[in-house]
């Protein structure tokens, strides 16, 4: 049996806050409370309020500020003594990190997190620091590193009976599933993490589970309809929590979805969108993921093939750069979709824009499937 959701990052005079607050008011009631906390020169509170500061500015995706202030967060920890107050910000850094695409220093800071976290005697920190490594190798494309420490984590999760942390690693695991296509088991995980979410209240786990439900009715049952459905209902809860990655992510995932329906001025357009919104959050995996979209839905509308290999080719470099494993496969299922390759060397070729549009399928989407923002 799961109990109500809870945001464990938000701590101190901040521990009445929900899991569903809403960020501005999250950040609003964070910077009351650390400017309180300084005056008083209590740094232990300082570095509570300042964790709830980095995450609401970081889900907001005002990069800058989230950097700031985990790192004053950690600084004014440190000073106090409070080594499980250190470790959240570590957490707080490393998952900033993973979201701009640092993946190395996402690594070094969760790793540290949750070292420090075991020091402290703060298991659930340790757990979610845990819980940022597998997530880091997930997006990765590392599943076989990761996929042991998604299932331990959910196992430990079930048994304290943390809703929030079981639904996050369902979604982690059905990721995998849905990306190695075994959309049956992944849509049974996801639907489970959505009634756990919904049961629980948060509704932000429950957004990224009808997120991930919206996916497989989409690639699995071309059920354009429900998908559609489902990522408007999502899209609610990230509005009213002014979740902006996730709200992108959606968009991202809504493009995909009017893509293989054959909608491809809709899916351009809705890329577009989600190109935009990735930029001014400074998401550069979310920005080549909309990006690889647009240059697909673009071919399909005739756009120059020459231009459409080009653009192929610099966004294997990008992702290549970001540090995403199957990026190199993403770009090549693309490009033969396309007809911009030769089926026998695997080398980019220009085609005319007719015979691209004969060549191209309406199965084909942008995968790959990401938690950022959470």
């Amino acid at each position: 049996m799961y109990g109500k959701a809870f945001a464990p990052e938000y701590q101190g005079a901040l521990t009445s806050l929900s899991v569903n607050s809403s960020l501005t008011d999250v950040l609003a009631a964070g910077r009351e409370q650390l400017a309180a906390a300084e005056r008083a020169g209590r740094q232990g509170e300082a570095a509570r309020s300042g964790l709830a500061v980095a995450e609401a500015h970081r889900r907001l995706g005002q990069v800058r500020e989230a950097d700031r202030a985990w790192k004053a967060s950690y600084r004014a920890a440190r000073e106090a003594g409070d080594t499980a107050a250190m470790a959240w910000a570590l957490w707080s850094g490393g998952t900033l990190a993973r979201q701009r695409g640092a993946f190395a220093l996402a690594w070094r800071l969760l790793g540290l997190a949750a070292e420090l976290g075991e020091r402290g005697g703060d298991v659930v920190v340790r757990g979610y620091s845990l819980a940022g490594l597998a997530e880091t190798g997930r997006i990765q494309g590392d599943y076989e590193a990761v996929g042991r420490l998604h299932e331990q984590l959910l196992a430990e999760a079930r048994r304290r009976g943390e809703a929030r942390h079981t639904v996050w690693a369902l979604e982690g695991i059905a990721q995998m599933h849905r990306n190695t296509g075994s959309y049956d088991t992944a849509y049974a995980m996801f639907e489970e993490a959505a009634g756990i979410a919904a049961r629980a209240d948060d509704r932000r786990g429950h957004a990224w589970a009808l997120r991930g439900l919206a996916d497989i009715l989409s690639v699995r049952d071309a059920d354009t309809g429900r998908a559609l459905a489902l990522l408007s209902e999502a899209e609610e809860s990230c509005r009213a929590m002014k979740l902006a990655g996730a709200l992108a992510y959606n968009h991202k995932m809504r493009g995909n979805v009017l893509y293989r329906a054959g909608r491809y001025a809709q899916a351009r357009a809705t890329y577009e969108q989600s190109l935009a919104e990735f930029r001014a959050i400074g998401e550069p995996r979310g920005e080549a993921l909309s990006r690889l979209g647009l240059a697909k839905s673009r071919a399909r509308l005739g756009h120059d093939p020459a231009e459409t290999a080009a653009e192929l080719a610099d966004l294997t470099r990008v992702l290549e750069r970001i540090g995403l494993r199957h990026a190199r496969e993403m770009v090549r299922r693309a490009q033969e979709e396309l007809g911009l390759t030769d089926a026998t060397t695997g080398r980019a070729r220009a085609v005319e824009p007719t015979a691209a549009a004969a060549t191209c399928g309406a199965g084909g989407a942008v995968a790959g499937s990401a938690q950022d923002g959470r």
